[in-house]
């Protein structure tokens, strides 16, 4: 890939990462203004994923405001729940599924991985946030940061590009996770949230997540 893909690559991840946080007030300002469909679909064209067709999650009529007090709730509802979240945000919950094991936040194999992994990229845990890191949104903002890099972003500190990175360059480090990762639980949490979701957005955000990890 060149660096305008790569470079794609890392907005794409950036906007998900973003979609699947608890909203704010940013989220709902773009998704209700149409900035959020507007830069889904550019991105979707750039990556080649034109087959995705419109997006049109903005619903019309909303402001920010009043679309944060709708999409609060239904976020609560898909990844937070009361007991149980809809559709679990969290990678080492799917993989505990896969092994037939209980999953235990934080301390399981798979989201202490995800650590070991971020630790290797020079990340640590998002300032402001208090939840494992193998959350759907952490998990995103590092292919970001990945793809950044493999851009030709100077990484912070001032490091060689492909200094200390797992696999020895950023290439290797997002290929690596997006296979050993990535792509082992994202493409069914997307088709979960698209299928459990009562608001538009939410099912445009599962369907360009789905459709850059397929």
């Amino acid at each position: 890939m060149n660096n305008a893909d790569w470079q794609a690559r890392a907005a794409t991840w950036e906007l998900l990462a973003l979609s699947f946080r608890y909203p704010g007030p940013e989220l709902a300002g773009v998704v209700a203004s149409g900035e959020w469909a507007e830069a889904a679909e550019e991105l979707a064209a750039a990556l080649g994923l034109e087959a995705l067709g419109g997006f049109d999650g903005g619903q019309p009529g909303y402001s920010g405001s009043d679309l944060l007090h709708a999409l609060r709730p239904e976020a609560t509802r898909l990844f937070v729940g009361a007991p149980e979240p809809a559709v679990s945000p969290y990678e080492g919950v799917w993989r505990a599924a896969d092994d037939g094991v209980q999953a235990l936040l934080f301390v399981n194999p798979h989201s202490m991985e995800v650590e070991r992994f971020m630790r290797g990229c020079g990340l640590g845990r998002p300032e402001g946030t208090n939840e494992p890191l193998d959350h759907v949104a952490t998990e995103c903002e590092l292919m970001e940061h990945l793809a950044l890099r493999a851009a030709g972003a100077e990484p912070p500190g001032g490091a060689p590009a492909g200094a200390d990175l797992p696999g020895g360059s950023p290439e290797a480090a997002y290929g690596a996770f997006l296979e050993g990762h990535a792509r082992t639980w994202m493409p069914r949490f997307a088709e979960r949230v698209a299928a459990e979701t009562r608001a538009p957005f939410y099912r445009d955000a599962a369907t360009l997540l789905g459709a850059l990890v397929g």
